[in-house]
């Protein structure tokens, strides 16, 4: 299965980790990827410590623990490449609706994957 194909179908919950150029990490609750037509993978952000985070350091490491019994799921290491103000693509692609969606920022954060692993363990999924 495709990662596009796993993260359309999985259930559970994600955690985009970065750090700034100083090494000091931040982990926060994120939805799963967007896989866009280009190969990349993305990420909707407000302007927080995540999206500060990685305008110094581009390296960024996403776990997702699926619901359910044991410990399944994935670790994706990626590198950001670009970012956008798109208002537009992302109220298009945007998952969820918020009562807070007003003026407060948001950017559209794209990484390449440079590897992705099981959640458990260290073999190439």
């Amino acid at each position: 299965m495709e990662l596009k194909e796993y993260f359309e179908s999985a259930k559970g919950v994600g955690i985009l980790a970065t750090a700034d150029s100083k090494g000091h990490v931040d982990a926060a609750v994120y939805s799963r990827p967007h896989f866009m037509e280009d190969g990349t993978l993305a990420f909707i952000m407000r302007d927080r410590l995540t999206h500060h985070n990685i305008q110094s350091n581009p390296h960024a490491t996403f776990m997702f623990i699926e619901n359910g019994v044991g410990y399944n799921g994935k670790r994706l290491f990626m590198t950001k490449v670009r970012e956008e103000q798109n208002r537009e693509l992302i109220e298009k692609i945007k998952r969820r609706k918020y009562t807070d969606d007003g003026e407060e920022p948001r950017f559209l954060v794209y990484f390449k994957l440079d590897k992705d692993l099981p959640l458990i363990g260290g073999g190439q999924s």
